[in-house]
């Protein structure tokens, strides 16, 4: 059976400059694993028995980023499931799109990470090395750029 993890691309409107574009001020939440790799990626983790997929996305947002889901605004029509193989075996995370409420609002990591940035999405697409995140990072800026 399939390894699931599920978990929330996080993102951050700044103030724009008045001569750029409303998507030029968006940034996304990553954080740096504090083992394997040290790999970049969005808050997420494994489905607790008894747990849905999108209780899981907050409880892991907020176990790893310190962030309450009323934090957090969900963003409606955007679901993706990344397939992938770990240490041999299939997994599935499923991601959902959420906007923070207040873009200062403090990040507070749990012992599972070492660092986080917010990012541009040209630098978060550097830091996230796997293809599928880099991906879905673009896809996920081109469903906010349709949404203005």
């Amino acid at each position: 059976m399939a390894v699931r993890a599920c978990g929330l691309i996080i993102y951050r409107r700044l103030q724009p400059a008045p001569s750029s574009k409303v998507t030029d001020s968006i940034e996304y939440l990553l954080l740096q694993t504090s083992y394997g790799t040290h790999h970049w990626t969005p808050p997420k983790g494994h489905v607790d028995p008894g747990e849905d997929d999108l209780q899981t996305a907050f409880r892991e947002t907020q176990e790893e980023a310190g962030l309450q889901a009323s934090q957090l605004t969900l963003i409606e029509g955007y679901r993706k499931e990344l397939h992938y193989p770990v240490r041999g075996k299939p997994k599935t995370v499923v991601y959902w799109l959420a906007e923070m409420k207040d873009c200062n609002t403090e990040i507070k990591l749990s012992e599972e990470h070492q660092a986080f940035q917010w990012l541009k999405l040209e630098d978060a697409c550097k830091f996230a090395e796997y293809e599928d995140m880099q991906a879905t990072l673009k896809e996920v800026h081109q469903f906010l750029c349709s949404r203005e």
